[in-house]
């Protein structure tokens, strides 16, 4: 059993979905696959803005209604035969009709809620599953479409649903088990046992797959995107990278957790936790070898496998001698933070005690500053603390690598190479682990 997940990019035409069945094709002959697909590009914003659109009582939401069915239908004219075609309408006109009507009670509601909004985005991924089935079908292929609502269970935390395994898992088992077709269906949305629809969050095609992946223990998840693996450094800042042929789990998790966005690490977790190898393909050039990700991660001569990077990055510090032997501090700052949905990216604290430093997304600054002030508002009265510093226009780069940490010196290679090239650390950060070491500079000597 094989896994191919294709996003939206792979499916953003008929053209692209022409490529895709041929790619479905050759895993096909090689034995039992799945298949699961993201809505075509730029659905899913255009969903959203119908949706936001129709609640604040605006209704020019017809329009992008509008452009989201032409982009369907002239997909299904350009894909699918003439005697194909009139089923395939039908149903994705359903689908629109359907999606009209709440878009409809939004407008007369002048409302949305977070169900609501779940509802409106899970239309994306129905059509594009119903189209390419429908195709799959026209070349030969026993595909049968299935709801992922129907197999993959969550809470009711809608926009970012937390998935209930025990369920899950024995749903699509049972399915799979009954049928031997090439299996299509959406990712991204799921359901609540009470049949809700909700969603997955960022990631969450990707998810779907890797959910499916591990529940049928396949022996390799494909994830189908626009580049040609994962690379050693960004390409827009970087003139001579090469894809890496072969990284650890850790190793691809460490990179995407810092800014190479091919993989999002919550999205795929189930699959490391079963030890299914996951390649990266790209739909545009099938032929390139793409980057597979495994257990073990393979020596290519150098203790560094890649260099990220992540540009809207915020430090923020908090520093006093009334820090110093006191316990709680840190407690106290993260759940402040925590209080206010703020993610940490790095975090440095001096052994002395005397400062504690966490880097943030740019965007949460202002907050992160007022909610720790409210916090901490009784020590910074009493002079124990001094203000809150905020410090922007800042990144944060990462090397990466499992070799690093049998191999001495790396870190003085490091930063006497941005000493020696006048670029200035504003914080460092390794884990025990020394699978990566981070450091945040200006972003202007980020790319140097």
């Amino acid at each position: 059993m094989k896994v191919l997940k294709f996003g939206g990019t792979s499916v953003k035409s008929a053209e692209m979905m022409k490529h895709v069945g041929e790619i479905v094709k050759d895993a096909r002959a090689e034995g039992q696959v799945a298949v699961v697909v993201s809505a075509m590009s730029g659905i899913t914003d255009q969903l959203i803005k119908a949706s936001t659109l129709a609640s604040q009582g605006n209704d020019t939401y017809h329009e992008t209604l509008k452009e989201i069915e032409k982009k369907h239908l002239q997909c299904i004219q350009e894909l699918l035969p003439p005697q194909h075609q009139t089923r395939t309408v039908a149903a994705v006109k359903m689908m629109l009709n359907e999606l009209e009507d709440v878009l409809q009670g939004l407008f007369l509601l002048k409302e949305i809620s977070p169900k609501s909004r779940d509802f409106v985005m899970s239309f994306g991924e129905r059509m594009s599953s119903a189209i390419i089935t429908e195709y799959f079908k026209t070349i030969g292929l026993d595909a049968q479409l299935i709801d992922a609502r129907e197999l993959i269970v969550t809470d009711d935390n809608f926009g970012n649903a937390l998935v209930n395994f025990e369920e899950t898992d024995k749903r699509i088992r049972k399915y799979f088990s009954r049928t031997d077709k090439l299996i299509v269906m959406g990712g991204f949305i799921a359901a609540t046992i009470n049949n809700e629809t909700t969603t997955l969050g960022r990631g969450g095609s990707d998810y779907t797959a890797s959910i499916v992946a591990a529940a049928l223990q396949a022996k390799l998840l494909e994830i189908w995107t626009d580049v040609d693996g994962m690379m050693t450094a960004d390409p827009r800042k970087v003139r001579r990278t090469m894809v890496l042929k072969q990284l650890s789990y850790i190793e691809a998790l460490e990179l995407s957790h810092f800014g190479a966005k091919v993989l999002y690490p919550p999205s795929v977790q189930p699959v490391p936790a079963k030890s299914i190898p996951l390649k990266i393909k790209n739909t545009f050039n099938p032929a390139a070898e793409g980057t597979l990700v495994a257990r073990e991660s393979v020596d290519n001569g150098s203790p560094i496998k890649g260099i990220s990077s992540i540009d809207t990055v915020a430090l923020i510090s908090l520093n006093g001698s009334g820090m110093v032997g006191v316990s709680g501090f840190a407690k106290r700052l993260f759940s402040a933070l925590a209080a206010g949905r703020i993610n940490v990216i790095l975090i440095t604290q001096a052994s002395s005690e005397h400062s504690i430093t966490v880097a943030i997304n740019t965007a949460d600054a202002i907050k992160a500053k007022t909610l720790i002030e409210s916090e901490f508002s009784t020590e910074l009265k009493g002079g124990l603390l001094e203000p809150v510093l905020v410090e922007q226009d800042l990144s944060i780069l990462a090397i990466v690598g499992e070799n690093m940490r049998n191999t001495p010196n790396v870190a003085g290679k490091l930063f006497s190479s941005l000493g020696r090239n006048g670029v200035n650390v504003r914080a460092i950060a390794q884990g025990s682990s020394e699978n990566n070491i981070s450091f945040v500079t200006q972003n202007a000597d980020s790319r140097k």
